[in-house]
């Protein structure tokens, strides 16, 4: 199944936030909802049938000047850049500055425009006579700002930047005083539509959702903390065949089956199987359940009940590892979006790209070997045009800047098909880099440590719930193991057992790409050294600890201490701490966790040279490095909420 989120393109999410208008100049007519008075057909016709393109789309960049992004030092950079661009080349408009950070010894940030802008001039009547003399006058006509300390220019034409420590320092006081809110960034969209999980009704959810939960989740967290107003969607398997068998199953093994619970229908795998069995062997029985799925979907009362019954004690069981996850998501199924079909293709078809081919209804699109069937030849609906209905439900009712997929890279081709038809269609503009648009985030398997899918020792898949038990488990008896049931109350272990246990889950699997496999290992992950989430906690436990063994009040330093990097491992820490904003923003214009995590180990690699090498408690630089100590585990706390970690204050 799919996991869906809505964001915005790679550009657009570089800069700034939106003005009060949409970004995408696109026209969206309809302002209703669904409602029992309102049948979805006449919904669809009296909903726009075009998002008509204004004769203009707003550029990126005009869209990011609008408002600057305080924590994001590279923005900050990139807006001095800009007036030096157009003091050096003032006849070469909307040169957009190219501003990185370092990763070699010659400064913090570097300008790359030199040698594209000497590519653009060459020939021409100037002053320069190669990309060295373009970048030292770009940094002639940098303007004076307390950011920068000193520059120059390197190689080609790069025009490196030390930043001010003195501004580092006050940066992060400003952060620790207003709060770490101020460093969000400000996206170029609106609204996203995250959908994300989506097990199948009757089946238990299993590790195979564990990628798409858990992605799903820290992306909708990255953008929800850089200002987007996310849905968060559970496109569930709700509808389709096998829900007559199920029904049909149900009504024969349960009398009474309206008075069943999920106790009596007990382990939703095992009663799926057990119909699935049935409905292989048994011919009378297959007739009925073929029946029975036109009754469900001609809207007979009594399988209309069933169907709501079976779903609502999968529903329960769902929201139990949900919870377990920390993760909110509101569930519209593939059933909300089946009204919606018939109008949709009806659409599609007058706009001549829905043809007939060998029974089926289909739709051809240019680079693809197969089709894109929409209507199969027994008339039945599938996955592509529920998919189409979904998308079209969310540009023109949830009124979605980005709509993004989050399903395993085995689906690429499927959502590369429907957002192909879409575009043809005229609901979204001819330009990539332009809103509305749609992204599939594809995720690789999760291994067992011999190298293939991870399954159970009797081959089935595991269940996510027993994984995440046996993780809790694992970390409670290493707690135990270092006497924590002695020092601690129960509550205090089996919060903390949770929190590292469902953390290493997690981080295990968000550290890295998404696109790649990875082997699931409980040892690995629960291990204390090295790039694991037991290792972060411990970390941040420990700043924690000498706050705590300080003795001071850190709140009161905040207004009465300040900020001083003289060390060169304060100023890389305080340096580090700064680009949070522009790794959460990098995060989100990816779709790529992974950023993230990298960013918050490094971060913890830094504060241990930084506390290795500079005493805090009892020296005379104390309330500075103690304030050093509180904005870090400020981020870190932040990097942990994004990533859907609970932190722990003592270990």
């Amino acid at each position: 199944m799919k996991v869906m989120i809505v964001a915005s393109s790679l550009a657009a999410l570089f800069l700034g936030p939106v003005s009060p208008s949409p970004f995408f100049s696109f026209q969206r007519l309809s302002h209703l909802h669904p409602s029992p008075s309102l049948p979805a057909a006449d919904l669809l016709r009296a909903t726009s049938r075009r998002l008509i393109l204004a004769s203009k789309v707003q550029s990126v960049s005009t869209m990011a000047k609008e408002e600057q992004n305080v924590g994001n030092v590279k923005q900050q950079l990139a807006k001095l850049f800009e007036s030096a661009l157009n003091a050096t080349v003032p006849n070469e408009p909307d040169v957009e500055p190219l501003v990185a950070a370092c990763t070699a010894k010659f400064g913090d940030y570097q300008c790359n425009n030199a040698m594209g802008l000497w590519s653009k001039i060459k020939g021409k009547q100037n002053e320069f006579k190669g990309p060295p003399a373009v970048g030292q006058a770009i940094m002639r006509n940098l303007p004076q700002s307390e950011m920068v300390e000193s520059c120059s220019v390197a190689g080609p034409g790069f025009v490196n930047v030390v930043l001010s420590k003195n501004w580092i320092a006050k940066s992060l006081q400003k952060m620790l005083i207003d709060g770490i809110d101020t460093w969000a960034p400000r996206l170029a969209i609106k609204r996203a539509v995250v959908d994300f999980s989506s097990p199948n009704i009757a089946k238990e959810m299993h590790v195979g959702h564990l990628r798409s939960t858990i992605i799903g989740d820290t992306l909708a967290r990255m953008l929800e903390f850089s200002h987007v107003e996310v849905l968060r969607r559970n496109h569930v398997g709700d509808w389709g065949t096998q829900f007559g068998m199920l029904i049909e199953f149900l009504f024969e093994k349960f009398p009474n089956w309206e008075d069943v619970t999920e106790t009596a229908v007990g382990d939703l795998q095992a009663f799926y199987k057990a119909s699935k069995q049935r409905f292989d062997s048994d011919p009378e029985f297959k007739e009925k359940a073929q029946k029975a799925v036109v009754r469900l979907q001609g809207g007979e009362e009594r399988y209309r009940k069933a169907w709501a019954q079976i779903c609502e004690i999968s529903r329960n069981e769902f929201n139990r590892v949900y919870q377990c996850l920390g993760v909110h998501i509101e569930e519209k199924g593939e059933s909300f979006y089946n009204p919606y079909i018939p109008e949709v293709l009806k659409e599609l078809t007058s706009k001549n790209l829905v043809e007939d081919s060998q029974g089926a209804r289909v739709i051809f699109i240019e680079g693809f070997n197969i089709p894109l069937i929409v209507v199969k030849s027994d008339g039945g609906f599938n996955y592509a045009s529920t998919d189409l209905a979904a998308l079209w439900y969310r540009l023109n009712e949830e009124k979605a800047d980005w709509i993004i997929y989050v399903t395993d890279v085995g689906q690429q081709q499927h959502f590369d098909m429907v957002f192909r038809a879409a575009k043809r269609a005229g609901w979204f503009p001819a330009e990539d880099n332009t809103y509305p648009k749609a992204s599939h985030v594809g995720f690789g398997l999760v291994l067992g440590e011999d190298g293939k899918r991870f399954r159970t020792r009797n081959t089935e898949v595991v269940r996510l719930v027993d994984l995440l038990d046996e993780a809790k488990s694992r970390s409670k008896t290493a707690l135990i193991d270092r006497g924590k049931d002695v020092e601690w109350s129960e509550e205090e272990l089996e919060q903390t057992a949770e929190a590292v246990g469902y953390g290493a889950v997690k981080y295990a699997d968000l550290k890295n790409n998404r696109l790649t496999n990875y082997t699931f290992n409980f040892d690995q992950m629960l291990n204390d050294k090295g790039n694991t989430a037991v290792y972060l906690l411990y970390a941040h436990a420990r700043i924690c600890s000498i706050i705590r063994k300080s003795g001071k009040d850190v709140e009161e330093l905040k207004n009465t201490g300040t900020i001083v990097l003289d060390h060169a491992d304060e100023r890389a820490l305080g340096l580090h701490l700064l680009q949070f904003s522009e790794i959460v923003e990098e995060g989100c214009t990816n779709l790529l966790p992974n950023v993230l995590c990298e960013y918050l180990y490094n971060l913890s690699e830094n504060f241990t040279r930084f506390y290795s090498n500079c005493q805090v408690v009892g020296s005379a630089e104390e309330t500075s490095r103690l304030l050093l100590c509180e904005a870090t585990a400020t981020v870190m706390r932040k990097c942990f909420h994004l990533l859907g970690i609970v932190p722990v204050y003592k270990i």
